[in-house]
């Protein structure tokens, strides 16, 4: 999937661990990316935004 014009964030709770964490950019249309902030120009993941929506719902119940 061709993730050109993703804009990256990261957690504002990753201030804590160096900020070694994943980021996700939701900017793109029908697609949320997630990588590893330590290898940004490795591999990402990609999610449907429900399937995102999902995760982060059920972890927050965690």
């Amino acid at each position: 999937m061709d993730l050109t014009g993703a804009i990256w964030r990261k957690s504002s709770r990753s201030s804590g661990n160096q900020g070694d964490c994943v980021e996700v950019a939701d900017n793109l249309p029908g697609v949320v990316g997630v990588r590893d902030s330590k290898d940004p120009h490795g591999p990402a993941l990609t999610f449907t935004p429900d399937t995102w929506r999902a995760f982060v719902e059920l972890t927050r119940r965690h």
